[in-house]
């Protein structure tokens, strides 16, 4: 029981890596708030867990209503005394629109980044106060390697997660004095229905010659690095960009053609 008593909010955590960190976190005897827009699904999820002796919440949070941000936050601060641990996992893409500079609006090009920006500022300045006074908590940002090496496409979604990487940091200095912790996980290509739905299988393919171990991430990978940030093993941890993308970007460009081909002199 890592995470025994800890209030935990995660957001966009009814599909996914966000539901897989709320199962991890319950298992560890946390108290988790789901903050979803689906208010159906999210309940019964919430119930499902419920009955087996976890204690999981479903609360109403939608990315597009701003107000909600901050207001999931306030809830869960309100109703349980305090928040320890807030993770930011919503992100979203946009394949269809969001490509490269030249071909991508800037209207869908802002659109994008004030979600996902919003997503973890708002909801991350809500926590402050809440967490500053009852001794401290860490934040925990799902970013995405997306937001460290440049693409040829989603020039809106790269560009926002490298925001989040760089507000990640802003806010482990800006809070560290107050016992705040933040951090961020970069995930690497991750086995999740998003992923099977907006990327093709040639794409994925040709992603995963880059990335040495060869394989896709899975959320419980993902999940489990939460936890570890979550609790208190982690608690000399803040400002790190801790990328879980199985070395993807590691190694010299030419890795890819080198392992294809196997021609090492």
């Amino acid at each position: 029981m890592r995470l025994e008593n800890k209030v935990i909010l995660v957001t966009a955590s009814t599909r996914g890596i966000g539901w897989e960190i709320v199962q991890a976190c319950a298992r560890e005897g946390a108290i988790v708030y789901m903050a979803v827009r689906d208010q159906q699904r999210g309940g019964e999820l919430a119930q499902a867990l419920t009955s087996k002796g976890m204690w999981v919440k479903s609360v109403y949070m939608d990315v597009n209503r701003e107000e909600t941000l901050s207001g999931v936050v306030e809830l869960a601060a309100t109703e349980e005394g305090r928040i320890d641990v807030l993770v930011n996992n919503f992100g979203i893409g946009d394949p269809a629109h969001d490509q490269d500079l030249e071909h991508t609006s800037f209207d869908d090009f802002m659109c994008i980044l004030r979600r996902n920006l919003a997503s973890v500022y708002l909801t991350s300045q809500a926590a402050i106060e809440p967490m500053r006074a009852s001794g401290g908590g860490s934040i925990i940002n799902i970013s995405s390697v997306g937001g460290r090496y440049p693409d040829l496409a989603r020039v809106g979604y790269g560009v926002s997660k490298a925001a989040v990487n760089f507000l990640t940091k802003d806010i482990a200095v800006q809070c560290a004095r107050s016992r705040i912790r933040c951090n961020a996980i970069l995930p690497g290509m991750t086995e999740t229905d998003s992923v099977k739905q907006n990327l093709s299988p040639e794409y994925s393919k040709i992603f995963l010659r880059h990335t040495p171990l060869g394989r896709m991430g899975t959320p419980q990978e993902i999940a489990a690095a939460v936890v570890y940030l979550a609790s208190d093993e982690s608690s000399y941890t803040t400002g790190q960009l801790i990328e879980i993308g199985g070395g993807f970007g590691l190694p010299n460009p030419s890795y890819s053609d080198l392992i294809e081909g196997r021609r090492f002199s």
